[in-house]
């Protein structure tokens, strides 16, 4: 395991982001810190001591070319980017920024100057074939993701979003876990704090597929030849209590 890590982050502005930019900064390990997307933090709200690790830098989605996420050359890029249906306003719309930004802003992220670590926040039952929106985007985004060909990708599935202080956020994820654990004849919805994912996202992102510890419940999950490393809400759980 390297001694120190850069990190890029693109969602930081988001309920789970915000919480995973808190605890790279805090983190002696990421020496380095990119806060790219289409705003950033108010540098007036993180704590003073850990700023001057961070770079912050405005982007747009539509012309990534232009973004320069490939500039330096980041050993983790962690991903919470995402949005609703509603917030979108349309299923092309939703589908436009909780996949296609996602993927590409990604693929802009890597490099050809050495391994790089691909961490990505998903959803709790997310599935490529699923008939509700939320989920069959987040699981085709997974597939998407992996096909990238970081040395290392991992895919984190929180169950219920809990702590935000926007209840819209997740509500498509809450009615697509919600009817997907029903189809299963599961009644329980797990829930999980967003500091908790925070918590294990910079955790696993730190330490890789390899060096990761039973706590994490870590499984493959994608189609042949491009698999992934997947850690479900009972394994972000035990995780975080690692950190």
């Amino acid at each position: 395991m390297a001694t120190s890590q850069t990190a890029l982050l693109l969602g930081a502005t988001g309920q789970v982001g915000q919480k995973i930019l808190k605890e790279l900064l805090s983190s002696q390990h990421f020496t380095k810190i990119g806060e790219f997307g289409r705003k950033v933090t108010v540098p007036e709200s993180l704590p003073s001591q850990h700023k001057e690790k961070l770079v912050q830098k405005k982007i747009d989605f539509e012309k990534l070319e232009e973004a320069g996420l490939a500039k330096e050359k980041w050993d983790v890029v962690f991903i919470s980017l995402g949005t609703t249906r509603k917030a979108a306003g349309s299923d092309a719309a939703f589908e436009k920024i909780d996949r296609e930004y996602v993927v590409n802003a990604a693929r802009a992220a890597k490099t050809n100057t050495g391994p790089q670590r691909l961490v990505y926040i998903s959803s709790g039952s997310a599935d490529p074939s699923s008939r509700f929106l939320y989920l069959r985007s987040k699981g085709l985004t997974e597939l998407d993701l992996v096909g990238l060909g970081y040395a290392d990708t991992i895919v984190l599935r929180p169950g219920i979003l809990a702590g935000t202080n926007r209840s819209e956020l997740r509500l498509g994820q809450s009615i697509g876990v919600f009817f997907a654990k029903l189809a299963s004849h599961l009644v329980s919805i797990p829930l999980i704090q967003i500091s908790t994912v925070a918590k294990s996202a910079v955790l696993a992102g730190k330490l890789g597929t390899s060096a990761l510890p039973a706590a994490a419940q870590a499984s493959k999950a994608g189609k042949e030849g491009e698999k992934f490393t997947l850690i479900e809400n009972s394994g972000i759980l035990s995780l975080s209590e690692e950190a």
